[in-house]
């Protein structure tokens, strides 16, 4: 029954990076006059994609496409990433989004990410939410045990300072941004491509 189910629907992976649909886009809405944004989002009138959390309660202008990443260092890699995943202190929302880059839906392995259960195999540090202070000790040592070369992505609002006022850029080095409350998992490929100096439309 379940096989035939399966024949039925076809195959349903996310051709991203080739093409993109409008679902997996991140949400996005039309914005006015400028106001002052409680999570600090807004500087000068515009709004700083990293921070913001998508709570609705301004109106600012977009100065740029929403949900794109940012990476400042890309690494020399053109085959095989691996990643290394750190709560420093989510709402679980980030989370959730990571886990589904497993699914078949979007299916990571296909583009020749792989994430592994050590820092000490990891090309990428990926790091969500607010480092508390139980957490800022093991990201600091996960960064040190990772091997060079080496990048820090660093997702969501929260590990940005948007809630708390604490970055990860404040305990590592941060070579890149994936902003969002949360990334959708388009967003995220979108950003760990780059860290690995792929080329993406």
């Amino acid at each position: 029954m379940w096989i035939i189910r399966g024949l039925r629907k076809g195959v349903l992976t996310s051709e991203y990076p080739k093409r993109v649909s409008e679902e997996e886009l991140p949400f996005s809405f039309p914005l006015e006059a400028p106001a002052e944004c409680p999570f600090g989002a807004v500087e000068d009138g515009w709004l700083d994609y990293r921070k913001c959390i998508n709570c609705r309660l301004c109106s600012v202008p977009f100065g740029q496409k929403t949900g794109l990443s940012e990476v400042k260092n890309p690494l020399p890699f053109r085959k095989s990433l691996h990643v290394f995943f750190l709560d420093v202190g989510t709402c679980h929302a980030c989370n959730r989004e990571v886990a589904l880059l497993h699914s078949p839906n979007y299916d990571v392995h296909r583009l020749k990410i792989f994430f592994t259960p050590t820092p000490k195999h990891a090309d990428v540090l990926l790091v969500a939410g607010c480092p508390t202070d139980g957490m800022i000790p093991v990201l600091k040592e996960a960064y040190e045990l990772m091997p060079e070369p080496k990048r820090v992505l660093v997702l969501g609002a929260c590990a940005n300072g948007a809630l708390c006022g604490r970055k990860v850029e404040d305990f590592v080095p941060v070579d890149g941004y994936v902003p969002g409350c949360p990334p959708s998992p388009v967003q995220i490929i979108e950003g760990l491509l780059k860290a690995a100096g792929r080329d993406v439309e």
